[in-house]
């Protein structure tokens, strides 16, 4: 679950995606990974790459480690068990169950809204997040379509906060100021000042 995760978001995958790539798919370069992705629903292969962060390239080397020498097809995602992966393929259900399985875990309400395609979604938020442009989430992500991409950006507080602090502070540096003498003989009595 934790590799799986860990690509899903890295690579703004479809569960599908995930439950098709192969151990070939994955180059270890030492200091990262290199992910391709191959066949994609728009037809745009991508490429990904996961760096070492919070020991990310461990946990993947770990769970490569554990695939049987006897298994006969190359995905890479194998039921995993008590410690051992099987040969068996784990197929979407099972890879879109991911971040339920995670927010369960996290104790996080509705637990049943979180599916597969929250990889997806998580991917873009944090980019956007981040202050990446439209541009490049809809590389990343292999979106063709520009429309599509701004559905998928999560409206995060984090995002509404810079939007108001741009806004706010935006406008009292951009907004031209005129300097008008006022008395108290020359407000009209209905306007209080007093708050």
């Amino acid at each position: 679950m934790k590799v799986g995760l860990i690509l899903g978001i890295a690579g703004a995958c479809r569960t599908d995606e995930l439950v098709n790539l192969t151990v070939y798919d994955i180059e270890d370069v030492g200091s990262s990974l290199i992910v391709k992705i191959p066949n994609s629903k728009t037809k745009i292969p991508r490429i990904f790459v996961v760096t070492d962060v919070g020991n990310m390239l461990e946990l993947f080397r770990k769970y490569l480690s554990l695939r049987p020498p006897h298994v006969k097809h190359k995905r890479l995602f194998l039921y995993y068990k008590a410690g051992k992966c099987s040969s068996q393929p784990v197929g979407k259900n099972t890879m879109g169950k991911i971040p339920s399985v995670v927010a369960s875990y996290l104790k996080l309400p509705d637990v049943a809204c979180y599916t597969g395609h929250c990889l997806r979604r998580s991917s873009a938020t944090l980019l956007a997040d981040a202050g990446v442009d439209i541009t490049t989430i809809k590389r990343h992500a292999g979106w063709k379509s520009t429309t599509v991409a701004e559905g998928y950006v999560e409206n995060s507080i984090e995002n509404k906060t810079k939007i108001a602090n741009q806004v706010l502070v935006g406008t009292t540096t951009s907004a031209i100021t005129k300097t008008v003498n006022v008395s108290e003989s020359n407000i009209p009595s209905n306007i209080n000042f007093g708050n």
